[in-house]
């Protein structure tokens, strides 16, 4: 599904991924663990061809997508939900969702998985995306998302910042969509407990390169405290 070999990304002259390679799994859920600010986010957007330049490769389904611009690996099939979110807060729910179709083959609709996913957002479409609370705009990112008909989801501490409840919804969220529609997700995530439980694989990153990957039974007790303890 997806092959990163080599990689260095760029954020002008400063270079914040260093010859990083990993291997996502089709159908599987690949977790990238660290500390803060030791790449997570720039590798996931180095993938969707966010940074200022990246070296080496990068194969979705054995393409070599490293040169493409970020439209085209939209509709090659990535998806992107970014930390924060990202919604336009002044777009109803319903024109957020629609957003994402700009990438799909099958044009601009709401995925019938919205409807039964996230039925709150389906029962108030017209509503401003700004008037949301922070885990219901987390749940209309992931509605944007899958409007583009993904292959692969990359999705950027999902679970971060909102309220406990809606964290149980958008962790059972994850592995329906990876269980049920068999979506390869990368799943950057600061909670262990919930990477053991979603992902077949992980990979431990620290300044910028893998130190530590393998299937998720490998990632012991020493391995997180070595690289995410503060």
């Amino acid at each position: 599904m997806l092959d990163v070999k080599n990689l260095n990304s760029f954020y002008g002259r400063s270079k914040a991924i260093q010859d990083l390679s990993i291997k996502v799994l089709d159908g599987a859920v690949f977790a990238v663990l660290g500390r803060n600010g030791v790449g997570k986010t720039t590798l996931l957007r180095t993938i969707l061809g966010l940074t200022d330049k990246c070296e080496g490769s990068i194969k979705l389904n054995g393409t070599e997508i490293t040169d493409k611009p970020t439209f085209e690996r939209a509709r090659a099939g990535v998806a992107y939900v970014p930390q924060g979110r990202m919604i336009i807060p002044d777009f109803s729910i319903k024109d957020n969702i629609l957003m994402g179709g700009f990438a799909s083959s099958k044009g601009r609709r709401i995925p019938d998985l919205v409807a039964e996913l996230f039925p709150y957002l389906m029962e108030n479409l017209e509503r401003p995306g700004g008037v949301l609370s922070g885990g219901q705009q987390q749940q209309l990112a992931i509605a944007r998302a899958l409007a583009s008909d993904p292959k692969l989801l990359l999705m950027d501490e999902p679970t971060e910042g909102i309220q406990p409840n809606i964290v149980e919804q958008i962790e059972e969220c994850i592995t329906r969509l990876n269980r049920e529609l068999k979506l390869t997700i990368v799943l950057v995530e600061q909670n262990v407990d919930f990477a053991r439980k979603a992902a077949s694989h992980f990979a431990m990153i620290e300044n910028g390169t893998c130190k530590v990957d393998g299937k998720i039974e490998a990632l012991t007790a020493k391995i997180v405290s070595q690289y995410m303890t503060i």
